[in-house]
């Protein structure tokens, strides 16, 4: 059966959506970050129909968050059998079932043998923030590392972590103290100029022989913060034995390996969590974004031998609410019987198709993601690999007036981050439309 999808009756932004954007213009703070003018109606599973009629194929799931669709029936169901028992109730101070068994749920799916403790918040970013107070309770050390590229946040410490784009920081500081930032396992663009994998990782030792040595001693570290994937940096995956290595260092200096999966958790890679790709154990984990399905949640699960805070050390009005709670355990579900072995499936489907475009299109330096979390970068040359410029941007604009959704990642990558919902078919349509995009901008 044919796809209703995509389809341009209008141009975006058609009338209706123009006039929406406008009023929006007239009342909202100037801090919102519009990328393209999409004026959404109303979505179902990949597809999303703006207030003009025209419908998209959904390649960003509002940054990697819809995760079983719009508005898939198993969680729409839990949702509103949840809403009509009980809007609300404070997770600091009373209980209820759903959080209990959602936490159970994440206490298990987590990696790494041994008991977790689970502390549910409101985002990834105050997850983040969480976690980063745990660290220091735990091991009585104050400084933290992170890398360059990272993206963690806006509130004030993620944002401290945060190494994506000097915007981000401008006007805000000082910033949290005793934050280092180091260089990430990217090869494609080693600041090294060394080569993977004659370099034997020398982006993990580079931290002992330049930081610790002459920077920061390392019993004053309390924890290093790294996405497995980079997200907002690029969709950069750094090489085989990259994650093992810092745990390795953090292991022998007694540093907390928080592993940040906002964007990379709940099945988006293939596997739960893209840790578990390279069999590497953090001592806390955040996830947010896909565990509710749009819902609003995040969670820090930690073990719990450095679960040492006491009550009242830290909280959340609003963190565990009960409705996102069961949106959270329907979503898992999902994701478990069905979704992550189709992010491994069509995941196979889109990474050739990408490899193909690059066959064919110079413009693409590097093809790069696990599962459904792919990016390609764009380069002016590939033998000097060269960023080409706004091109990531103009490939964004191009496809979504073809009714595609995508998003920009990094100084020159566009990321692909469907529902995990899609098909062999929207996956072709996805390629098709890229294609047609590349050849008019090469």
């Amino acid at each position: 059966m044919a796809k209703s999808y995509p389809r341009i009756s209008v141009r975006p932004p058609g009338p209706k959506a123009k006039a929406i954007i406008e009023r929006d213009r007239a009342v909202t703070s100037p801090a919102y970050l519009k990328e393209y003018p999409l004026v959404i109606a109303r979505g179902e599973g990949a597809m999303v129909e703006d207030v003009d009629g025209n419908r998209f194929l959904d390649f960003m799931a509002g940054i990697a968050v819809t995760s079983t669709g719009y508005n898939h029936p198993a969680v729409v169901k839990a949702v509103q059998e949840a809403a009509a028992k009980f809007l609300h109730i404070c997770a600091g101070d009373f209980y209820y079932e759903g959080l209990a068994a959602l936490c159970e749920r994440l206490a298990g799916i987590a990696p790494g043998p041994g008991k977790k403790r689970v502390f549910l918040s409101n985002s990834g970013t105050e997850a983040v923030e969480g976690a980063m107070k745990l660290a220091r309770y735990a091991t009585g050390r104050t400084a933290f590392i992170a890398f360059k590229g990272a993206f963690h946040g806006r509130t004030y410490g993620a944002l401290s972590l945060t190494s994506s784009k000097a915007r981000q920081h401008s006007g805000f500081g000082p910033l949290l103290p005793d934050v280092h930032h180091v260089f990430y396992g990217y090869c494609y663009r080693c600041e090294f100029g060394k080569t993977f994998p004659q370099c034997g990782i020398f982006c993990v030792d580079h931290i002992e022989q330049d930081l610790f040595r002459r920077h920061l001693d390392p019993q004053n570290v309390a924890a290093i913060f790294v996405e497995p994937i980079q997200g907002e940096g690029g969709y950069i995956v750094p090489p085989p034995g990259w994650l093992g290595k810092l745990r390795e260092l953090c292991t022998r200096h007694g540093i907390l390996l928080v592993m940040d999966e906002v964007q990379s958790g709940i099945g988006r890679t293939g596997k739960m969590f893209a840790c578990e790709h390279e069999g590497v154990v953090p001592d806390i984990l955040v996830t947010a974004k896909g565990l509710g399905s749009g819902m609003p949640i995040g969670a820090f699960i930690a073990r719990e031998e450095i679960c040492t805070w006491q009550p009242g050390a830290h909280g959340s009005t609003f963190g565990g609410n009960p409705v996102s709670c069961a949106a959270a355990l329907a979503t898992l579900d999902l994701v478990e019987k069905e979704l992550m072995p189709n992010a491994r499936v069509q995941g196979e489907r889109l990474m050739k198709g990408l490899r193909g475009l690059a066959e064919k299109h110079g413009i693409i330096g590097d093809v790069r993601g696990r599962g459904l979390m792919q990016g390609i970068e764009l380069v002016n040359d590939r033998a000097t690999r060269e960023p080409a410029g706004d091109l990531a941007k103009k490939l964004m604009d191009t496809a979504f007036g073809k009714g595609l959704l995508t998003l920009a990642a990094g100084r020159n990558a566009l990321r692909f981050a469907p529902p995990l919902v899609v098909d062999q078919e929207d996956v072709d349509i996805a390629l098709d439309i890229l294609e047609r995009c590349l050849s008019e901008l090469d």
